[in-house]
């Protein structure tokens, strides 16, 4: 496979470029519109039941191939794995919107008793949606959001589509391995979080690990680590030692040598090459969208009527907190979403919640605050997904660079008609759901929350536990984000996902190092390594692939 960061001047320069399909071809865009109706009733079926919103975006590449087979005209065009990584875009990206950055915001003001201001919160809501998936555009591939980053949901779309169009032995195995994560998740196994320790950052998967078993466990010796808001310490710590690291990435130092990079550098001019997005432009995008996030916030105070209710210092305090938290809640979701393919969005929307107690904001204010926090994240989680599933697939290009760039915008056209089908379909099927008693579990317990209050020295137990989380994360580095990983496992704590990662991690570390024997030359064991990794990423593909479908299987059981 040819690495895109190799290509000579000469190969950029003399080779044609090749064109992109558009995501606004008729075909492609009436695929894209069905299959996004179909992940966006996918999302809020499952969320209102299930409390769950599944990856759907094995399901659209699955699909596209399928019309790809069909011998008729124009539907051929859809053999493409470029038109189908944009309808895998599309269905995924109106799945999570529609059940995570739109439905559960709206059911907070619902759940309140405010129906008054469900259309208000919408408003903010989709304004949330709009600027978290700008920014993701923007920033990735940079030294944040690298797409070197193991963003695993997205390797399991790519290779899903890769293996589609070749077969041979990459399809053999990837379909194994999604028949294992399939029937292990049939039986209440977590084969994703197996699949994810193949993938990606051993030394944050082994925190994420860690923080998964410490979190299923505690409760066996008398310690609710949830209850005592352990996690969410943790977290806060952990998040604002990596809002600081991202901080610094935004700099850019001339003048630095070649070598490698401790884990607390900033961006050096021969690493800020490498990729796409500039020291420079990742600065842009971070503060463009701080405030257009600030932009947010003063329209949902002015159509919620926050400004009627806080006096002018608290209406400027209430603005600056729900842009600062919007930014910040979709940079960890991202970064945890990157490394672990898990996001703890409902956590980190509550510590927002429970700040908001502590500086005893009113309760109608508070609960737009949280709805206008939870409507980022999930979206540009997936955002990063699908470019990575992109990123992947054009590879090969030649030259690399114009066609990646258009590409990953064509995606990104491809996710907003996926966002305006999700709003559509939201705006006509809440009520009716609502009605039903059919509310996202998650906006129950914000809203629950808010109403119960804060329990003594809930606010000391979490600064307490941000010292050790700022400190592992400081360690570990921006490129380990050890202390957000470990937080978040602590705050899914799905049973057996632990073992699931520390196993598929020790598997990884025993295959490498039994490929690698009787090698002595380094070069030799350099190519092995990543020879190792190639099989077993397929492998974790597979497994992350085969839950993802099974997820979607729950439909059968919400309906």
């Amino acid at each position: 496979m040819n690495d895109p960061n190799t290509q000579t001047a000469a190969e950029a320069t003399s080779a044609p470029v090749e064109a992109h399909p558009r995501a606004f071809e008729p075909v492609t865009l009436v695929i894209t519109i069905l299959m996004s109706v179909l992940g966006a009733l996918i999302g809020i079926v499952l969320i209102t039941s299930l409390g769950v919103s599944p990856n759907t975006a094995v399901i659209g590449a699955l699909v596209a191939m399928l019309i790809g087979r069909i011998p008729v005209g124009m539907l051929a065009r859809m053999r493409s794995q470029h038109r189908q990584n944009l309808v895998q875009s599309a269905i995924s990206g109106s799945t999570f919107a529609a059940a995570n950055s739109l439905l559960t915001p709206i059911a907070v003001p619902f759940a309140l008793g405010r129906t008054d201001l469900v259309w208000p919160m919408l408003g903010g809501a989709v304004i949330g949606l709009a600027v978290d998936s700008w920014v993701l555009y923007r920033v990735f591939d940079s030294k944040l959001l690298p797409a070197t980053g193991s963003w695993p949901a997205g390797i399991a779309a790519a290779e899903t589509i890769k293996a589609g169009d070749t077969g041979g032995r990459k399809a053999a195995v990837l379909g194994v391995g999604a028949l294992v994560g399939l029937v292990g998740a049939l039986f209440k196994f977590p084969t994703s979080a197996a699949g994810v320790g193949f993938l990606g950052n051993i030394w944050a998967l082994a925190m994420f690990g860690i923080g998964l078993a410490a979190g299923q466990y505690a409760p066996d010796f008398g310690f609710d680590l949830g209850a005592e808001r352990v996690p969410h310490g943790l977290m806060v710590g952990a998040g604002l030692v990596a809002l600081i690291q991202a901080l610094l990435l935004m700099r850019t130092r001339k003048g630095r040598g070649d070598g490698p990079a401790s884990a607390h550098d900033t961006v050096s001019a021969s690493d800020d090459d490498e990729r796409t997005v500039k020291a420079p432009q990742l600065r842009r995008g971070l503060l463009e969208g701080m405030g257009l996030f600030v932009c947010g916030a003063i329209v949902v105070a002015i159509a919620g009527g926050v400004a009627g209710r806080l006096s002018v210092p608290a209406l400027v305090g209430w603005v600056a907190l729900a842009g600062i938290a919007a930014i910040v809640h979709q940079l960890i979701v991202g970064l945890a979403a990157m490394h672990s393919g898990w996001f703890p969005a409902f956590a980190v929307t509550l510590i927002f919640l429970i700040i908001g107690l502590v500086l005893h904001i009113p309760t109608v204010p508070l609960a737009l605050m949280v709805g206008y926090t939870a409507s980022t994240g999930p979206a540009f989680a997936d955002l990063g997904y699908d470019f990575k599933a992109g990123w992947l697939l054009r590879r090969d290009a030649v030259p690399w660079q114009p066609f990646e760039i258009e590409g990953r915008r064509q995606q990104y056209l491809a996710q907003l008609v996926g966002f305006g089908v999700a709003l559509v379909v939201v705006a006509v099927a809440w009520k009716s759901f609502f009605s039903d008693g059919r509310v996202p579990p998650v906006s129950e317990v914000y809203v629950a929350t808010i109403k119960g209050g804060l329990e003594p020295g809930t606010m000391t137990t979490m600064l307490l536990w941000a010292i050790p989380g700022a400190l592992i994360q400081f360690l570990g580095g921006p490129s380990r984000q050890m202390g957000v990983l470990l937080a978040t496992g602590l705050l899914v704590a799905t049973p057996d996902a632990g073992w699931m990662v520390l196993g598929a991690l020790a598997i990884r570390q025993a295959y490498t190092m039994w490929r690698r024997r009787g090698l002595t030359d380094a070069k030799a064991r350099k190519e092995c390594d990543e020879q190792s990794e190639n099989d077993l990423s397929l492998v974790g593909a597979g497994l992350v692939a085969g839950s993802s479908l099974n997820d979607v299987g729950q439909l059968t059981k919400a309906l």
